[in-house]
């Protein structure tokens, strides 16, 4: 039988029993509150409401999902639903560039058709598109700078809040309008499908960006189709990235990484290097695992997101590391900017000089701040060495996989902290607290600390070498575990869903009792 058929039974009997619990009051100012925003509250793939409306939700989709142009209208008013529930009033930014760059698309089409120059237009919505983030994303920058040079109070701006996911719908909608005037694709006749294509749910909080030309296939597909083995592999995803962000980061990040930022556990040298081993496993876990319920909540739909992260910390070359790490951005960042701005066509110098202002925008993408700009700044630095190192060291490889055991295990842990000191700039609220933590490493550091350190904090560093553990083992062990979910059918599978809920509630409590609340946003929220 098929999976979603065999779903829907289940869809509706937990939709009544959530029901009975809901509403065991005012059921009309209960269902008000529903569709109401709250920014206290805000809704993502991970909290317990969303679960509720996701069944809801599944219902409807099993009996549509064999009627494309009516699943689509559904899908679109659900993701719609989802987005202004997380964002509120910003929905009508997502609608605007929605707008904007489906008839800036039409028109670049019928200049391409007509042999006539796109550039104008293409201009125009990449003009539009990159406003929208440098007023979210730099105002509150720029204004403290003011602020900061001309006395506080020279500019009275309110703190602009950046929407949830806009960078991820504002670089798939610029990579839209890119594509039609490359001849990649052809633009939609129907705006819903391309509102479906931005907004899809699952997807466009925390992306992954995906391709136009790999997704709108999908949407125009008459009929969804789930296999028992893509059933099996959602759950695998969810299960797997409910584990990864919802227990190992929020746990780490809330119980020690937060604290020892804020100089909460003392100035050791030791707590200093262990929350900067702490924070790298932490954003791994918290962005690949969300990438992971978002993965695994498409499939079950029957819609296929790309993969977002492949170990990134076995990467031997950093080269190697943006090629696991973030896979959609950093695909996104060379296909329409490092290649836009001439790639490696115009000799060696132009090839590094692009490289450097890739990964300094990059930097940009995630927030204007010196900081940000660092981080993007070692990042492009180092590709670019990698580059030369490349051309003149005989033999110098890539892969990890190309290198002999020894020198991959050296070159391993140089790449792994290289990274790790990146993601120090990265979290670090500015340049101070970096130094600080450097110095604490350098001056302050003692082995007679690691005892009291472990005694007050050891769950945490249980799950750090848990994860880390897990993020080590090889590739053939994780698809292992999938087929083993996979081959455990159908009940095995519920009851899997039914644990790692379970342990998501009992992590939840935990760390309201320990710490006083839990964890709000994934990291990437921000950006």
């Amino acid at each position: 039988m098929d999976p979603i058929k065999r779903t829907a039974p289940f869809l509706l009997i937990l939709c009544l029993v959530a029901t009975l619990f809901a509403f065991d009051g005012d059921v009309v100012e209960r269902l008000l509150a529903l569709l109401r925003y709250d920014e206290s509250s805000p809704l993502t793939l991970t909290t317990g409401f969303f679960l509720v409306a996701f069944l809801i939700f599944g219902i409807g989709y099993v009996v549509l999902r064999g009627k494309a142009r009516l699943r689509t209208l559904y899908v679109v008013l659900f993701s719609l639903y989802f987005y202004y529930k997380l964002s509120g009033v910003y929905i009508l930014l997502l609608l605007f560039v929605a707008v904007s760059d489906f008839l800036i698309g039409r028109g670049v089409s019928r200049r391409v058709e007509e042999g006539r120059s796109a550039k104008a237009l293409v201009a125009l919505s990449v003009v539009i598109n990159v406003a929208i983030l440098v007023y979210f994303k730099a105002t509150n920058f720029f204004v403290g700078v003011i602020n900061d040079l001309y006395g506080t109070g020279t500019l009275n701006w309110e703190s602009v809040v950046v929407p949830a996911g806009v960078s991820f719908f504002v670089f798939q909608s610029i990579a839209y309008v890119v594509d039609i005037s490359r001849g990649v694709i052809r633009p939609l006749t129907r705006f819903s499908d391309y509102l479906f294509m931005l907004s899809f749910f699952p997807k466009m909080f925390l992306g992954p960006l995906v391709k136009a030309r790999e997704f709108i296939p999908q949407i125009e597909a008459e009929r969804v189709v789930v296999s028992r083995e893509d059933f099996g592999r959602a759950v695998s995803l969810i299960a797997g990235g409910v584990v990864k962000y919802a227990i190992i980061a929020k746990s780490i990040g809330v119980l020690f990484v937060a604290p020892a930022f804020a100089g909460e556990m003392g100035d050791g040298g030791v707590v200093a290097l262990m929350a900067i081993y702490g924070f790298t496993l932490q954003i791994y876990c918290d962005f690949s695992g969300y990438s992971d319920i978002a993965q695994g909540v498409a499939l079950m739909m029957g819609f296929r997101l790309p993969d977002n992260f492949d170990a990134p910390y076995h990467s031997a070359t950093i080269t190697e590391f943006w090629r696991r790490w973030h896979i959609s951005l950093s695909t996104w960042l060379k296909d329409y900017l490092y290649i836009s701005l001439g790639g490696n066509r115009k000799g060696a110098f132009r090839t590094y000089l692009n490289l450097i202002i890739t990964m300094f925008l990059g930097g940009l993408w995630h927030g204007v701040g010196l900081t940000f700009m660092a981080w993007g700044l070692l990042h492009g630095v180092a590709l670019t060495l990698h580059k030369v190192w490349l051309k003149v060291i005989p033999g110098a490889k890539t892969l990890g996989s190309d290198m002999k055991p020894v020198w991959r295990v050296v070159a391993t842990v140089f790449t792994f902290h290289l990274v790790a000191f990146g993601w120090l700039l990265f979290t670090a609220k500015d340049m101070t607290v970096v130094g600080a933590m450097l110095h604490n490493i350098a001056y302050n550091f003692s082995w007679a600390d690691v005892v009291p350190m472990v005694e007050k904090s050891g769950v945490v560093f249980v799950l750090m070498a848990i994860g880390y553990l897990l993020h080590m083992l090889p590739r053939r062990a994780d698809e292992a575990l999938r087929r083993g979910v996979v081959r455990s059918g159908f009940v095995g599978q519920w009851l899997l869903m039914v644990v790692a809920i379970w342990m998501v509630v009992q992590c939840n409590m935990l760390l309201a009792a320990e710490a006083g609340a839990a964890a709000g946003l994934p990291i990437y929220a921000a950006f």
